[in-house]
């Protein structure tokens, strides 16, 4: 099984580091109580600690609830300087604006769920200045021009933007975009040893996406191996700010 999308762990080192560069000492965690919440929870935490940064308070949610109240009150109450939202889409809109309503002035960050244009028009305002992990897709144009992923990411957002309307690019979307550019590597060298449809071309198939290398897509470099089925490193992911509706890349 290969996959596209950037793991939690490559996003959550991402925000320990920024958390650390910017002077943040301890932190509160809100997340969906299901799976995608908890592992999150662990990896953010896990970097965290690494960076010197204690977990003071962790509050769980439903991402079909109306309201996050009580838990935010308990999270404000602990005083942290930074609090991360385990959540995606929509429903992560929520702590974010209780947060803001009871008065929460730290920093606020989300995980790479939230990076789609549906999430700025629930979150509106309350979001401005808060900060994601996210892959070079959502900030192509941003990007410096010596980085390797801006090429295909420009050209994927253009192509998209053209059907959907400016801003509509998703990370979920690239994500089946890079399966793609995969797929365009790999065929024509598995069509070299066999025909679809058998057993030997599901084999060269197999061979030759695990034989990828130095392959940019929207959201890194790939480079796969028999042990590596995503191929991607610290390439993959940025860091950025919401700002006025929209997203901006911090180097």
């Amino acid at each position: 099984m290969f996959k596209t999308p950037q793991t939690d762990t490559m996003m959550a080192t991402a925000i320990a580091q920024h958390m650390s560069d910017n002077g943040v000492k301890t932190m509160g965690f809100i997340g969906f109580s299901d799976a995608l919440g908890e592992n999150f929870l662990i990896e953010v935490s896990k970097f965290a600690e690494v960076k010197k940064i204690k977990v003071v308070a962790v509050e769980r949610f439903s991402r079909t609830d109306t309201s996050v109240t009580g838990q935010v009150l308990k999270v404000v109450a602990a005083r942290p300087d930074a609090v991360v939202i385990g959540g995606f889409g929509t429903p992560a809109a929520l702590p974010v604006k209780a947060l803001v309503e009871r008065g929460y002035k730290g920093a606020i960050y989300h995980n790479h769920g939230v990076a789609n244009s549906d999430f700025l028009r629930v979150c509106g305002k309350d979001c401005d200045g808060t900060f994601l992990a996210t892959g070079p897709v959502m900030v192509p144009a941003q990007l410096p021009e010596s980085n390797p992923t801006r090429k295909a990411a420009l050209d994927f957002s253009k192509k998209y933007e053209a059907i959907h309307g400016a801003g509509s690019v998703a990370a979920f979307a690239s994500y089946a975009w890079d399966a793609g550019l995969l797929l365009q590597r790999a065929i024509p060298e598995a069509l070299k040893k066999a025909q679809p449809g058998t057993q030997e071309f599901r084999t060269a198939l197999r061979d030759a996406l695990e034989g990828i290398k130095d392959l940019p897509t929207t959201n890194g470099v790939v480079n796969m191996s028999a042990k590596d089925h995503l191929g991607l490193d610290a390439r993959a992911r940025v860091m950025v700010q919401i700002r006025n509706g929209g997203w901006r890349y911090l180097p």
